[in-house]
């Protein structure tokens, strides 16, 4: 199952998902970013700085609604961070606008971090293990687990306070019943419904967001509900586990021996460092509590959206709870806590040297000054990223600088091997654009012509037209008379830039051809004329010629004619 999505259409190569991703779990296939599971930490770090929103979180909430609708026994566990979060008068009116939404209970899931508290003051006071670190964080879990496993008998065997909440609350109310847990975290909802290690604790996992737009889909105000109470005990100081130092306050108000040293971290790079550290030999006796979160879960990746600030929530909480232990319940002595940890590390496999120096060629880097190491494509180096296209991870095309230098190169290829004149002329006219064949057409180098003015070569009368109307010119013959040229001349607005392409095709010598059929064709037409009046004349002198021997040859005839008459009658 997926907990982050991606949509395909808003991706826009810009790598920023996977330049905020400390362990590089975003692959990129056909242009498009996707999510290696088997990778990610769900720290929710390409949530929080996708500029297009492409990445979303899977949300249960329809899942929940239908447990209500479908008459089934939904307990909500609602994590400590909703006293610094949700817009309420009285904590009380959170339990009212959760009851009317349709749950049968609402529990904190501070009652379930109090039983974490307790498993985590026997393992200080036994004091067997070299280091303990704790695992409430599920994010923090999966970094050690995947990326740490040197460091994975460090880890607190103990499930996390959701887990614990949820195994506590069926043992309540039955095991059919379902348990939804409200917070502020991403994570959880792998921890509840994808690790056999926890599976069945709880049902579905909504966070503080989808809540407020249910309640305002069903016209629930907080501050005009009802003060209800919890249907817990008060889990007092445990209610402090989603700030920073929180689980060791909880921890230390057991007055446990001081065996460890406290420590605590938050925010993944510093989590990396500390557990650098370790691996190095450098933390010894340590209790140390790790947050993915910077200033704790107070604030999750699911609460990025909604505008509070992590200081004043810090305060809300601090202010409300007793910094005092929580009190046991029955129930409790019946519920797993144990948690075993192993490791999920990937053995990716790696590529020889050649391989990286072939891969690092196809990207025009052929020796170490040509790697700029610019981290644009997410990766901080440019073998690192050379490592991932290798495994699958990444493109060749990633490389910006080397995209931009072959997308630039290719455009003065075009635009200087192309037969026509170009240019680009800004709304005031200057010129931003000049290929060679205008250094040829207007006899000035690109150098000298940027910057200057259209109209100090040509007639701008054509350009004002196109920037008045946003109507591109296409194919309009003008005579260029100062420089001796007929042209067809193509004017394209280009909305975005507010610019004009400028495409001039010299037709002079086309011209001066069809002038020189044109005057042949004259000329033909001027020999043919004389060939047909000179056929006239001697047509017309043949047929006087005919006319008058015709006429003699009449007489003649008549004559002998009238003499042979003569003759018979004498």
């Amino acid at each position: 199952m997926k907990i982050i999505d991606f949509k395909n259409a808003s991706c826009k190569h810009c790598y920023k998902c996977i330049r905020s991703c400390s362990v590089k779990a975003i692959r990129v296939k056909n242009a498009q970013a996707e999510i290696m599971k088997e990778y990610c930490v769900l720290c929710g770090k390409c949530l929080e700085v996708c500029p297009q929103n492409a990445k979303t979180f899977v949300s249960d909430l329809e899942q929940v609604k239908h447990y209500i609708s479908s008459g089934e026994k939904v307990v909500v566990s609602i994590a400590p961070s909703y006293l610094g979060i949700m817009d309420y008068k009285m904590p009380g009116q959170v339990v009212d606008g959760l009851m009317r939404l349709g749950f049968a209970a609402v529990r904190e899931t501070a009652e379930g971090a109090a039983l974490v508290t307790g498993e985590y003051a026997r393992l200080l006071e036994a004091g067997e293990m070299k280091n303990i670190i704790t695992t409430c964080c599920p994010s923090v879990n999966d970094l050690i687990e995947k990326y740490y496993p040197s460091l994975v008998h460090f880890m607190a065997p103990v499930v996390s306070p959701m887990v614990a909440h949820g195994r506590l609350i069926k043992e309540i109310y039955g095991p059919d019943t379902k348990v939804v847990f409200l917070g502020p975290c991403i994570a959880k909802k792998e921890e509840a419904e994808e690790d056999e290690r926890t599976e069945g604790a709880v049902d579905a996992v909504i966070h503080f967001g989808e809540l407020k737009e249910w309640m305002q889909e069903e016209g629930i105000v907080l501050s005009e509900c009802e003060s209800r109470p919890m249907a817990n005990p008060d889990p007092k100081i445990n209610r402090l586990y989603p700030i920073s130092r929180g689980v060791i306050q909880s921890v230390m108000v057991t007055d446990k021996p001081e065996k460890y040293r406290k420590l605590f971290v938050d925010g993944i790079e510093n989590c990396r460092e500390l557990l650098d550290a370790m691996e190095d030999g450098e933390i010894q006796n340590c209790f140390i509590e790790m947050n993915m979160c910077e200033g704790g879960c107070i604030k999750g990746p699911a609460t990025s959206k909604m505008d509070f600030s992590r200081y004043r929530a810090r305060f809300h909480i601090e202010d409300q709870i007793e910094y005092a232990p929580a009190e046991s319940e029955e129930e409790a002595k019946h519920v797993a806590m144990k948690k075993v940890f192993y490791s999920r590390k990937e053995n990716d496999k790696l590529p020889t040297e050649a391989q990286i120096q072939e891969i690092l060629k196809a990207t025009g880097k052929y020796n170490k000054n040509q790697e700029l190491n610019c981290s644009a494509c997410g990766y901080t180096s440019c073998r690192e990223k050379a490592i991932a296209v290798f495994q699958g991870k990444a493109e060749l095309e990633m490389c910006l600088p080397y995209n931009f230098e072959q997308a630039q190169s290719m455009s003065n290829l075009v635009l200087d091997e192309t037969p026509n004149a170009n240019m680009v002329i800004r709304k005031d006219m200057s010129i931003t654009e000049f290929n060679r064949k205008a250094e040829e057409i207007f006899g000035i180098s690109r150098t000298e012509a940027i910057g200057r003015y259209i109209f100090e070569f040509m007639d701008d009368t054509s350009y004002e037209e196109v920037f008045e109307t946003h109507q591109s010119i296409h194919r309009r013959k003008v005579d260029m008379e100062p420089y001796g040229l007929t042209v067809l001349l193509s004017i394209v607005y280009i909305d975005s830039l507010d610019a004009e392409l400028v495409i001039m095709q010299d037709i002079t010598n086309e011209e001066k051809e069809l002038e020189h059929q044109y005057q042949l064709k004259i000329k033909t037409v001027e020999a043919a004329q004389m060939v047909i009046d000179k056929q006239m004349m001697v047509a017309q002198e043949i047929a006087g010629l005919l006319g008058e021997t015709t006429a003699a040859t009449k007489a003649t005839l008549n004559h002998l004619k009238r003499s042979i008459l003569e003759g018979d009658n004498k």
